[in-house]
């Protein structure tokens, strides 16, 4: 009687235990942040004015802020974030800049997370990006009658990995590649005379947080 007890038991115990793995993945905080340090590379490719005058934006490194939220343990949604970044403008192959807009580039995306290999936890990941051009009469020097559209809208893809050194914190390298265009247009009447397809590639280096 005692053993049947027992293993009355244990099969009492192996039945909860489907129970208990949802109430403690249920438990678990859905929300990740990350700091990254961003390589933005741009691919520069010209019609019209813009190839005339080889108008080109500088690479630089830009500050980036992403919020990850998880529906399950393995999709997220993922929102890159930074303030308004200065981009520097260059033309006719000078070095010295020429012109400066300001770009606000915001993306959101889907993910999916390989969460098998212990600490180290790739991703891939597709999306939106969404970018605001400003101070867009200084594109191409003071008096040359140039400016960019307002926005640009276009797709991005993403891969990258974090590496956790615990629970909470955890290293992060990522790699996006965006499709982001603007056209060149006159000042006055707004008529478009070429395009700049910016299209960056996007190398990052960052830290992790999962709450």
């Amino acid at each position: 009687m005692r053993l049947k007890s027992l293993v009355a038991a244990m099969a009492a115990v192996a039945s909860l235990a489907p129970i208990a793995s949802q109430a403690q993945s249920a438990e678990e905080n859905p929300w990740m942040v990350r700091v990254r340090a961003v390589d933005l590379l741009w691919n520069n490719g010209q019609t019209g004015i813009a190839q005339t005058a080889n108008i080109k934006a500088k690479d630089q490194v830009i500050p980036e802020f992403d919020i990850s939220y998880f529906f399950t343990k393995n999709i997220a949604t993922e929102l890159v974030l930074t303030w308004p970044q200065q981009v520097n403008i260059t033309a006719t192959g000078a070095n010295t800049n020429v012109g400066k807009i300001s770009a606000l580039p915001p993306s959101l995306l889907l993910q999916y997370h390989f969460t098998d290999l212990g600490a180290f936890k790739p991703y891939v990941g597709a999306g939106v990006n969404y970018t605001i051009f400003g101070n867009r009469q200084n594109f191409y020097g003071a008096g040359a009658g140039l400016q960019v559209q307002p926005s640009s809208f276009g797709a991005v893809g993403q891969v990258g990995a974090d590496y956790f050194l615990d629970k909470n914190w955890g290293l992060n390298v990522d790699v996006k590649y965006a499709t982001m265009a603007t056209n060149v247009q006159a000042v006055a009447g707004g008529a478009n005379l070429g395009k700049l397809t910016l299209n960056p590639w996007m190398p990052a280096v960052g830290v992790t947080y999962k709450f």
